[in-house]
């Protein structure tokens, strides 16, 4: 099955909808990737959880080990993990029933796309959530 993301409309209408955005592996270095697109996302008003067993807080908000670890819904799960790490995410994130799972710039892995697919959820690979934002953000 090929990968296929949402159209610039779809993704517009799910930025606009999401409140909650989990951002697994973001580091709490302000000088990596993941730092700066999450800061990013939280200056422009959304709520950011940060998933990563190997620190205690981003930004002064406590983090998790794991999806699993979350109280309450999750709009996005947005993923900065190496492409081979997806089957692994996309597993947990089917356990927390999400809505949206979102693989950064330059992730992409076929295995986990089918699979959430099959499952009926909405996926985006190969896209960075900051550019979507911009790119669609409405005034």
């Amino acid at each position: 099955m090929p990968i296929t993301n949402p159209s610039r409309e779809e993704i517009a209408e799910i930025l606009q909808n999401a409140k909650r955005i989990a951002v697994v592996g973001l580091s709490n270095n302000p000088e990596r990737t993941s730092y700066m697109i999450a800061k990013a996302m939280k200056d422009a008003g959304y709520e950011i959880i940060p998933v990563n067993p190997t620190i205690d807080e981003w930004e002064g908000i406590r983090a998790v080990k794991t999806l699993k670890d979350i109280e309450g819904h999750v709009d996005i799960v947005n993923v900065f993990r190496r492409s081979e790490h997806l089957p692994e995410v996309a597993r947990e994130f089917a356990q927390i029933d999400a809505d949206v799972f979102w693989a950064q710039l330059g992730v992409v892995n076929e295995e986990a796309y089918e699979f959430l697919k099959e499952k009926g959820y909405t996926v985006v690979m190969d896209r960075c959530i900051k550019v979507e934002h911009a790119l669609t953000k409405r005034n």
